[in-house]
């Protein structure tokens, strides 16, 4: 390396100084007025500097000075200077070929630093290109991972719902069958008080067999996209009453308060849809409630265009564990998680409200707890159609 390094130097040097002679030669052929060529050897100097650098043009500025002097100054041929004239010239001259050297070498080393930093850039976008490519390659990769981590916890989920829901019904359905099974193989009883007696719970058991097989079924409509609903104006204050009456067949004890002048205003529901979230939301209040304490229904426009009804009970409230879970399938809201039902009353009341292009949500403070759902306000030429 270092012996090409010399060789490459040299050759330089040889062409600095074989460069001027050459120039000499033609001028001398030539044989007129040399003396204004002068500037064709300034010339050779700053090609020299531009295509090679400094030294060679320095180089090839003292030969020029040199070979003008011996063959164009009188006295020719002795390298001697007659004429102050000359001198001067020969002076300027050099100094001029020197300067020449200097500025297009700078020229040079410039734009040698340009092609250098073109290069670094070139290099530097190569490595980017490279990398986005890389970093494209990673993103994909991340992106499979994250949709096989989600299908991994979906198919989880799925197994942990598959789970509960056969433990439900095993649960809920073996203690009603049971007692059906119980009750009807049993040997009639004489007595015709113990066989009405009998009867009623047979029926009582065959009701909650229904009311589970309703939840299920109705679960499966809301999940599958299937629930139809056919819009109509309704009145809250006879959706309160329709539903209070409901609950004091079931629960005659238990007192439903509202005020009848909030209550007169027209939601945009389906009526049998909106009595089952009311009822399903009472349910849960008289299941907590303490015997006797009254189960309160609001009704208020807090937003524009919706109408919130509000459900309060005076209840141990839910556990500060489960929150807005209570709306999940199979999630009790008893304090103790071990509350009757199937566990879908609550997922159904969110379904239906959400079909109702509603929300759900819940409110606690130390006196109880207030479910709360919003409907749309009925608006003037509403009509009864079907949606889905």
């Amino acid at each position: 390396m270092r012996a090409r390094i010399r060789a490459r130097d040299g050759l330089l040097l040889l062409v600095a100084g074989l460069g001027p002679a050459a120039l000499t030669a033609i001028l001398l052929l030539i044989g007129h007025n040399q003396r204004d060529y002068v500037f064709l050897y300034l010339g050779l100097v700053a090609v020299l500097a531009v295509a090679r650098g400094l030294w060679p043009a320095l180089v090839s500025a003292v030969v020029s000075f040199l070979l003008v002097d011996y063959f164009f100054v009188p006295p020719v041929r002795t390298l001697t200077i007659a004429d102050e004239e000359d001198i001067v010239n020969l002076i300027a001259f050099l100094a001029t070929a020197v300067l020449i050297g200097l500025l297009a070498s700078h020229r040079r080393r410039a734009h040698l630093a340009a092609e250098a930093l073109a290069e670094q850039l070139n290099r530097i976008n190569r490595e980017l290109v490279r990398l986005n490519k890389e970093q494209a390659v990673a993103s994909q990769a991340a992106l499979r991972l994250a949709v096989s981590e989600e299908q991994v916890r979906a198919l989880k989920e799925a197994d942990r719902l598959r789970r509960d829901l056969l433990a439900m019904v095993s649960h809920e359905l073996r203690t009603p069958l049971a007692t059906i099974l119980a009750e009807s193989t049993d040997r009639a009883p004489a007595d015709a008080a113990l066989l009405q007696q009998r009867l009623l719970t047979i029926a009582g058991e065959a009701r909650r067999l229904e009311v589970l097989v309703r939840d299920m079924l109705d679960m499966a409509r809301i999940e599958g996209g299937a629930l139809e609903l056919h819009l109509e104006p309704i009145r809250l204050a006879d959706a309160f009453a329709a539903a209070a009456e409901q609950l004091q067949r079931r629960s005659p004890t238990r007192p439903v308060h509202w005020d009848q002048d909030r209550a007169q205003v027209d939601v945009l529901a389906d009526w049998e849809r909106l009595g089952q979230i009311l009822s399903n939301l009472l349910d849960n209040a008289d299941r907590f409630s303490p015997p006797g304490i009254p189960i309160e229904l609001k009704a208020s426009e807090e937003q524009e265009g919706l109408v919130t009804v509000r459900v309060r009970d005076r209840g141990p409230g839910v556990p500060a564990n489960l929150g807005e879970r209570v709306f999940e399938r199979f999630v009790r809201a008893g304090p103790d998680h071990s509350s009757s039902g199937s566990g879908l009353g609550l997922a159904i009341v969110k379904g239906l409200v959400e079909a109702h292009a509603g929300t759900v949500g819940l409110e606690q403070d130390e006196q109880g707890t207030t479910f709360r759902f919003t409907l749309p306000r009925a608006e003037d030429g509403d009509e009864s159609n079907p949606a889905g």
